[in-house]
């Protein structure tokens, strides 16, 4: 056998544990986020219920603004992050008990959902959509506090 040939079944080898690896990273991320904790009720399971139980309260506009929102995130992972980020705003409104959700829960409800890491972009596309960030910097601080 040539070199070369050796050569390309070494990287292919690389390659396909360093996928694996990645793939079985997420794999256990989203298996832990499943387990139940004290209340029997996973991190997913109360994403779900906060999202149905809030899902009257949603109007076409807040919607739209979501789904701006989210836009940035790579299509691979944009609906993950879009039932994260509708979790915590459904979870919000409930909290506060709105008729509708208002600009506001749902501006508050990105900030929170979105990790700390991902504030510079979050803070990106909020100047990019005119918003001023100014209003909503207590909830940064709340965040990382």
């Amino acid at each position: 056998m040539s070199n070369g040939f050796i050569l390309f079944i070494v990287a292919w080898c690389v390659f396909f544990i360093v996928i694996m690896a990645i793939g079985g990273f997420f794999m256990f991320r989203k298996f832990l986020k499943s387990m139940p904790k004290e209340d029997g009720k996973s991190t997913l399971d109360w994403q779900d219920y906060y999202i149905h139980t809030a899902l009257h309260l949603w109007d076409d506009q807040g919607k739209n603004l979501l789904n701006e929102l989210v836009s940035p995130v790579p299509e691979l992972f944009r609906d993950v992050a879009k039932s994260k980020i509708a979790g915590k705003i459904s979870q919000i409104a409930l909290d506060k008990k709105v008729e509708v959700i208002s600009f506001d829960e749902i501006i508050q409800g990105y900030i929170e959902a979105t990790p700390e890491r991902d504030h510079k972009f979050l803070r990106k596309k909020l100047n990019e959509m005119n918003i001023q960030v100014d209003d909503y910097e207590h909830f940064f601080k709340k965040q990382s506090a």
